[in-house]
């Protein structure tokens, strides 16, 4: 079944139409570049330009302002940077601060699959930041839009040899899920144009890619730093004698939702069982032809495969991928998880010394008494270390010789830059979107506003004595869920200016969703919520316990372990 054939008789979504006719994802993308009148380019093209990795977006803070001036909004975008499995090496990390320095607001965002973003691109400086990107052999082509995006796995390939196969496979299913249009070697590129696009072909994709987004992750046991559980397919690594010898399959994980929608919720991933590492990249290719074949192209709310596998049931997936494959998958594997969280500071794999250093939020810039950017700069500049991007929005200073190390120590203790032991559990454990001013979505504050919170939720640890418990938080200015808040054991979601809906009871090891607590609050409800829940805590955890399971233990909130059930 194809998506042509599937959906013959029925009303599409306006997005495929937009797909359809973009000869490959050309639309007018480079005539909009070239129009000196507006800082903004056509709508139709701003929903193709996701693919090529690239938002436009406009300052939020400024656009009142600009409405009564009777001008136009202050229109900039947004580049994503591909990044598989998050490993850049120094001379990369230089270029991508060129860029954020010569083109950008000045800063560089990690994000949660591990890319690089620039936020406040001009239009007219678009086309130059992405050939510097390429200059440094990265590319934006697929960081956003209908299709597999960044491969995320283990940050540290250096980690071990395990490590350092699993990010290759990471590479492998990126590049081989890659689209094969030349459109964006001819925008971007200066690529030879294609004369006729009738002749062109999408052999995964086809001519109108996917129905929505689709996510990829490889987790290694005993870390689920991937947050495995939140991914489109998660492959998770099984290991016997110190040797990788293939992955077991989970499927349609979601972390996106609307407010007032209960058609929509988050997901956690399913067992779909187990294949050989050798037939990893070809059962991800089958996977994500079911999505493009069964996905809902009618309905975007409902577009994502989590709502494909919840529709067909996961036993008529596994049969489907079956037949594609020509062989069956085998019965799952044994596996434990642990934890999801960054390990901070000074280890040692393979011969070489690491170094996993807090970034709040994964914004960095330079800020009075904080010199994060000028310190990571000098420290590219040395060659001595490669950098890593964490699912985390962390950063691991990797691959450093130990003759190299007390010079990086150096540079990390003249500016003060941290590994997380100063934060508290909660904070080293914490993550935000973007949010305003520049996300058009966002209903709420969260990376602006998250680190204040964060400083008053603190108080209340110190009281209750809880400053070194770990508990993962996580907030997001709207329920599209970009920092995966619904596997956290607290998380805020942004419902208007100031408001948000909290949830408890996530798991700790991110296989359970959590769930709602308390809705449209501020900022005096969440503290006079938090700090009797915490104080009690503090008095009555088991040994080991983490919140997020006290809190279900004491009925505080139910237990959810299916996405169907999130709101009821």
């Amino acid at each position: 079944m194809t998506n042509s054939t599937k959906n013959q008789n029925v009303k599409l979504d306006a997005m495929e139409d937009i797909k359809q006719k973009s000869q490959f994802l050309r639309g007018t993308i480079a005539e909009g570049l070239k129009d000196p009148l507006t800082g903004a380019i056509a709508e139709d093209d701003t929903k193709l330009l996701k693919i090529h990795g690239s938002y436009m977006q406009d300052d939020r803070d400024l656009r009142d302002e600009r409405r009564k001036q009777k001008l136009e909004p202050a229109y900039s975008f947004m580049i994503r940077v591909r990044v598989p499995g998050g490993a850049a090496s120094s001379d990369q990390w230089i270029k991508m601060d060129n860029i954020s320095n010569q083109y950008a607001n000045g800063t560089i965002k990690l994000t949660t699959r591990q890319a690089f973003q620039f936020h406040g691109i001009l239009k007219r400086d678009l086309k130059k930041s992405m050939q510097n990107i390429n200059s440094a052999l990265l590319d934006s082509i697929a960081a956003c839009g209908d299709v597999v995006r960044n491969v995320m796995c283990n940050p540290n390939p250096y980690q071990s040899k395990i490590h350092e196969e699993i990010n290759q496979y990471a590479d492998k299913i990126s590049q081989h899920l890659l689209p094969r249009t030349g459109a964006y070697h001819e925008i971007w590129l200066d690529g030879e144009k294609v004369v006729n696009t009738k002749e062109e072909h999408e052999p995964i994709y086809g001519s109108t890619y996917l129905p929505r987004k689709f996510k990829i992750g490889i987790a290694v046991p005993p870390s689920n730093d991937i947050d495995v559980y939140s991914q489109d397919i998660g492959l998770i690594a099984i290991v016997e004698n110190e040797t990788l010898i293939g992955f077991n399959i989970v499927v349609g994980g979601g972390m996106g939702m609307k407010h007032g929608n209960p058609k929509t919720y988050p997901q956690i991933a399913r067992l779909l069982g187990y294949v050989p590492k050798e037939k990893a990249v070809d059962v991800c290719e089958k996977i994500v032809t079911i999505q493009r074949d069964y996905g809902n192209r009618e309905d975007r709310s409902q577009a994502r495969f989590k709502y494909t596998v919840d529709r067909l049931g996961v036993e008529k997936v596994r049969d489907e991928l079956n037949e594609r494959l020509g062989y069956d998958v085998e019965t799952a594997r044994e596996f434990e998880f642990e934890h999801n969280g960054d390990r901070y500071g000074w280890t040692e794999g393979q011969g070489h010394w690491h170094f996993t250093l807090f970034i709040q939020n994964g914004r960095v810039k330079d800020e009075k008494g904080y010199q994060l950017k000028t310190a990571l700069r000098e420290i590219a500049e040395t060659h001595h270390a490669d950098f890593q991007l964490t699912p985390n929005q962390n950063l691991i200073l990797s691959n450093i010789k130990q003759e190299n190390k007390e010079e990086i120590q150096r540079i990390i203790d003249t500016y003060g830059i941290t590994d997380g032991e100063n934060y508290t559990g909660l904070k080293r454990n914490s993550m935000a979107c973007v949010a305003f001013p520049t996300c058009g979505l966002a209903m709420a504050e969260s990376e602006r506003y998250l680190p204040s919170l964060l400083n008053k939720i603190e108080d209340i640890l110190n009281e209750a004595g809880l400053e070194e418990e770990d508990i993962t938080i996580r907030m997001t200015g709207c329920p599209n869920g970009c920092a995966r808040p619904a596997l956290a054991e607290v998380a805020f979601i942004g419902k208007g200016p100031g408001k948000y809906n909290m949830y408890l009871g996530g798991g700790f090891k991110g296989d359970r969703l959590n769930k709602l607590y308390k809705e449209n609050i501020g900022e005096d409800e969440i503290l006079n919520s938090l700090k009797p829940l915490l104080i009690r805590y503090s008095k009555e955890k088991e040994e080991n316990e983490h919140f997020g399971d006290f809190v279900i233990r004491q009925g505080i909130v139910a237990r959810v372990t299916e996405g169907r059930d999130f709101h009821k």
